[in-house]
């Protein structure tokens, strides 16, 4: 059984600053991660591969070279193999062009049986690229996953869907595509022999360009991409809170009246 993780280096959103100037997002200095959501796709394949040792664990990727730093700590977690999309070719896609880009990077490397991907992306939050990809490939999908079995002939999954006011439970045939959330599982931390192992010189990571992997160059890259980032920016800080201050809630509320008088609220 193969199954494929899509996963992508993001940059630390808890480190990501804002070019007043220019308003683009500031990457120069700003470490990147594997995407949070993503390290619990790859965390239930791994689950699965647990479960059943013969079975193959393959994470794919499209991103700039330095993206192969993060697919090392995914084989150094327990990955079998990596992928990476690499090529100037794609640079600057929007989520359409992407899962083009991505659809045929899975479709060059073979047969499978589940593919994992994260929710979202923290860099984008679109919650888009892991549907598009279903879509192009036909495969039957759920997204926001919290649960996850399979049959003993691998032939059926059950999922638990998280939805805001319940959750859904869905079976359905392999081959799918199941988008995860946090809920689902705990990465693992990666392993000693993980990591001497994934940084050997023969590490499993094969990286190839738009035409190895059979893109339609018209449908990938940033003028193909339908939709445009105008520009990023942080929201202006809100004025601090007021405290109103009374011995009691009779006192409160008169000095609260006091104040929305005096701003002419009232």
């Amino acid at each position: 059984m193969r199954v494929i993780v899509c996963a992508k280096q993001v940059p630390d959103t808890s480190e990501v600053r804002i070019d007043p100037v220019r308003n683009t997002i500031i990457r120069e200095g700003v470490p990147s991660i594997l995407n949070p959501d993503d390290a619990n796709a790859l965390e239930e394949a791994l689950l699965l591969k647990d479960k059943y040792p013969e079975t193959v664990v393959t994470v794919v990727c499209m991103g700039p070279p330095q993206a192969k730093d993060m697919l090392i700590e995914c084989l150094a977690m327990g990955a079998d193999e990596c992928f990476l999309l690499s090529d100037r070719a794609v640079g600057g896609s929007d989520t359409w062009a992407t899962s083009n880009a991505i659809t045929s990077l899975i479709e060059s490397i073979g047969d499978f049986d589940i593919i994992f991907a994260g929710r979202q992306a923290i860099d984008g939050d679109t919650a888009q690229v892991g549907p598009q990809i279903a879509e192009k490939l036909h495969l039957p999908q759920v997204t926001y996953v919290q649960e996850f079995d399979i049959s003993e002939d691998k032939k059926e999954v059950t999922v638990k869907r998280q939805l805001e006011d319940g959750y859904e439970i869905i079976k359905l045939n392999t081959p799918c595509m199941l988008t995860c959330i946090k809920e689902l599982n705990e990465p693992r931390y990666m392993t000693i022999s993980g990591i001497v192992k994934a940084c050997a010189d023969d590490a499993p990571i094969t990286v190839k360009n738009a035409k190895e992997c059979g893109c339609d160059l018209t449908k990938v890259g940033l003028e193909a991409s339908p939709t445009v980032v105008f520009r990023s920016f942080t929201p202006a800080p809100k004025a601090p809170g007021q405290m109103i201050k009374g011995e009691d809630e009779r006192e409160q509320a008169k000095n609260l009246l006091g104040k929305l008088k005096e701003k002419h609220a009232i």
